[in-house]
């Protein structure tokens, strides 16, 4: 290469790598202001942050996850829903509600270059007074482990998980809606507690993992796994206690294995298999 030539091109490169550090520094300096925002006490500052934080995830994709993990950080918080609680603080729900409207829009189309969908979700301990991933599309580690769901109705309507994903120990205060989701992998819900008046519905929901409903509590309400589809090696319902309610299993199949209900205890409770779909273990 003629010696003008390399020193064009040793100065292009020069010229690229100062570009690549400017914006590398300028995509920093967005982070820690929409962070900042984050923490202000005004709940309209707030959502400016979530809104700058989902921005930035998707114009920063090496660091994405951090700004993913900061926005479930932040669910994660101390949170009192009652208005009218010691540590209620005016606005919050709405600033909980925006996050979880920008992970679901995140995570609808998995082709896009802006998609969250591969990316990891801790949602340990998370408050949940109403919201929505229906049809999203979660390919990551996903965590709901502990969460409480409460207020109306929380919505997993045709939302279909890849991975393993974990509900061990979440308690269902409310309305919840698997309808027609799809579980690629093994599903915790041990330990679980369901409460009175609740729907949870599961109708038409495919398994082909492992499904774990062990030491679940489920006290009234409805468990609907109607045309549900089982075709991994087991579903346990193991210790499980049932007080009162209906759980129903109309029209489900099972092709992979056993359903295992060893040890569960039964009180007033009002059980639908349906016709020729008693499995083994039942």
């Amino acid at each position: 290469m003629p010696f003008s030539g390399l020193y064009a091109y040793r100065k292009q490169l020069l010229a690229e790598g100062d570009a690549h550090r400017a914006d590398a520094s300028q995509l920093a300096e967005r982070y820690t202001t929409a962070a900042e925002q984050l923490g202000h006490d005004q709940a309209a500052v707030r959502l400016a942050g979530v809104y700058a934080l989902a921005r930035l995830a998707d114009d920063w994709a090496e660091q994405r996850q951090v700004c993913i993990d900061v926005l479930c950080a932040y669910l994660r918080m101390p949170y009192e829903p009652d208005p009218y609680g010691a540590e209620h603080k005016a606005g919050e729900r709405e600033v909980r509600r925006t996050i979880i409207r920008v992970i679901r829009d995140h995570l609808q189309q998995p082709d896009a270059p802006t998609a969250w969908c591969e990316h990891n979700f801790d949602f340990t301990n998370v408050v949940f007074d109403g919201c929505s991933f229906s049809t999203s599309h979660f390919r990551g580690t996903v965590t709901f482990s502990r969460a409480t769901f409460s207020y109306r109705t929380v919505d997993f309507g045709r939302a279909t998980f890849s991975g393993d994903v974990d509900f061990g120990r979440a308690r269902f205060d409310s309305d919840v809606d698997f309808g027609r989701a799809t579980f690629n992998g093994d599903v915790d819900f041990s330990r679980t507690t369901f409460n009175e008046g609740g729907m949870v519905d599961f109708g038409g929901s495919s398994f082909s993992g492992m499904v774990d409903f062990g030491r679940a509590t489920f006290n009234g309400g409805t468990v609907d796994f109607g045309s549900a589809i089982f075709s991994g090696r087991m579903v346990t319902f193991g210790r499980a206690t049932f007080n009162g309610g209906d759980i129903d299993f109309v029209g489900a199949r099972f092709s992979g294995g056993v359903v295992i209900f060893d040890d569960a205890t039964f009180s007033g409770i009002s059980f639908n298999w349906g016709p020729l779909h008693t499995p083994t273990g039942a």
